[in-house]
């Protein structure tokens, strides 16, 4: 409380205190002057008020038009009375794994999405189809938008009827020439990420992924989809089995190479 020292919790126990003037902490000190469990209570409340508050109408006016003095494709963000605001992410599409779709269906019609009409309701029967690697989406949202309403709103304009809990959406960061990923949170809202990182997506982009984190949730799965996941599975397997015998055929042949040259040789 004196002088305004903070800790973790956990390394409460090995801080030396050597408290000269008196003070609302001094009472507490042992005598070897181990800070005590009463000052930890001043603690947390530091870390608490060292949040950062959340940005002011007016700050996200500011940026908002800084932003803007730097969009060179209309994508625009626009500002509401109210203090939220909209505008444009794009998500790569980085899957790997097929998704599963309804078969027979046509493509949603710009007139099924004001309707909100959802295609894939209108037939049980599915089929596992492959996005294709590193395709573009453009998504216009609010700054209220929650990465799980991004992953959902994604899933439903391709008419991906898999579990949401099988995406993850993840920022790419470039720094000093090496590419960064970094899985955000559900709660966590894109648009005031895009704000902050400006327009520039070799600064920021996203990028829709499967959740590879964390315990596999097999239930969430069908029989079809886990079948296809063996065929994969048992196709990697073979491909690294050629990989590492082409490796070792090659290492062979110039061992073989090398001895054949050093025949006659003497050492």
């Amino acid at each position: 409380a004196d002088c305004r020292y903070t800790c973790h919790q956990e390394c409460r126990s090995l801080i030396q205190l050597d408290c000269r003037r008196p003070g609302q902490c001094q009472s507490q000190l042992s005598p070897e002057g181990t800070l005590l469990p009463p000052c930890t209570q001043n603690v947390t409340q530091t870390v608490e008020e060292e949040k950062p508050e959340p940005p002011t109408i007016q700050e996200i006016k500011q940026k908002i038009e800084k932003y803007n003095a730097k969009v060179t494709n209309c994508l625009l963000m626009k500002l509401n009375d109210d203090g939220t605001y909209t505008g444009f992410i794009k998500v790569h599409l980085k899957l790997r794994r097929p998704v599963t779709v309804p078969a027979g269906i046509r493509p949603q019609s710009i007139y099924d999405a004001l309707k909100e009409v959802n295609l894939a309701d209108m037939t049980d029967k599915r089929t596992s189809f492959y996005l294709p690697l590193d395709a573009i989406k453009q998504l216009h949202i609010s700054s209220t938008t929650t990465v799980s309403e991004v992953i959902q709103g994604l899933l439903k304009k391709f008419m991906v009827v898999d579990n949401p809990q099988k995406f993850a959406l993840f920022k790419e960061m470039r720094k000093d020439g090496q590419v960064l990923f970094q899985k955000l949170p559900l709660t966590e809202y894109p648009l005031y990420l895009r704000l902050l990182a400006g327009p520039d997506t070799d600064v920021l982009s996203f990028v829709l992924k499967e959740n590879e984190t964390g315990e596999v949730e097999w239930d969430a799965f069908s029989i079809p989809e886990l079948q296809n996941f063996l065929m994969i599975l048992d196709k990697e397997e073979k491909d690294k089995i050629q990989q590492v015998q082409r490796k070792y055929e090659k290492f062979k042949q110039r061992l073989q190479q090398t001895l054949k040259e050093a025949r006659g040789k003497p050492g």
